[in-house]
């Protein structure tokens, strides 16, 4: 691997320890029997809430929370408390390893992130981790408009580093996104296991 100016790191499932295929179902369910519903009455209630989508939009979390809580008569303890398991799920746990890594490179090499992600993570996850510590710029995909595998998700992550694609190495968890980053000229890995992945990365800064 070609030594690179900048890691662009994906959250969920990298920078967080959390499984983004399991935890909204999970989440669904535990909705369901909080209020007394099938899982599909509750899909059933949600669609035709016509919930905004926060992923690609700001500015529209107080609206999406309050229509899901009118979908299923929720008060304000309950939407409150549903809100809170929302976001403990959506944020999972720090990968410190990952995170401890990318502390000991700051000022060595660019560290930027580019997520898909709901209106709201930015708050929750500077909460949790303070990312704006350590990652400069943070593309998320509500603010930037566009999720990944989008072309456009990437180039406006490379716009705002201001980086060659090729001096970039890309780290997320789903192949399509990889393979995404690759067609246009970034370096990228497939993370998988830290151990893994924390090899690549020093290899890619080797000699900074």
């Amino acid at each position: 691997m070609a030594t690179v100016d900048w890691l662009l790191f994906d959250v969920g499932g990298v920078l967080e320890v959390v499984d983004d295929a399991t935890w909204p179902l999970r989440f669904a369910e535990r909705c369901a029997a909080r209020f007394g519903v099938t899982p599909e009455e509750l899909e059933r209630r949600l669609d035709a809430a016509d919930l905004p989508d926060a992923g690609t939009r700001s500015g529209v979390e107080e609206e999406y929370w309050a229509r899901f809580g009118a979908a299923l008569g929720a008060d304000a303890d309950a939407l409150a408390a549903m809100r809170a398991d929302f976001w403990n799920a959506y944020c999972g746990s720090a990968n410190e390893a990952l995170l401890a890594e990318a502390r000991r490179l700051l000022g060595r090499v660019g560290l930027a992130i580019l997520s898909n992600s709901g209106d709201g993570a930015r708050r929750e996850e500077e909460l949790r981790y303070g990312f704006a510590a350590v990652f400069d710029p943070i593309c998320y995909s509500h603010e930037i408009g566009v999720r990944k595998p989008d072309a456009r998700a990437f180039e406006i992550a490379l716009r705002a580093m201001g980086a060659a694609a090729d001096r970039v190495l890309f780290i997320d968890d789903l192949p399509a996104n990889i393979e995404a980053a690759r067609s246009l000229g970034l370096q990228a890995h497939l993370h998988a296991d830290d151990g893994t992945t924390l090899a690549v990365i020093r290899s890619a800064i080797e000699g900074r």
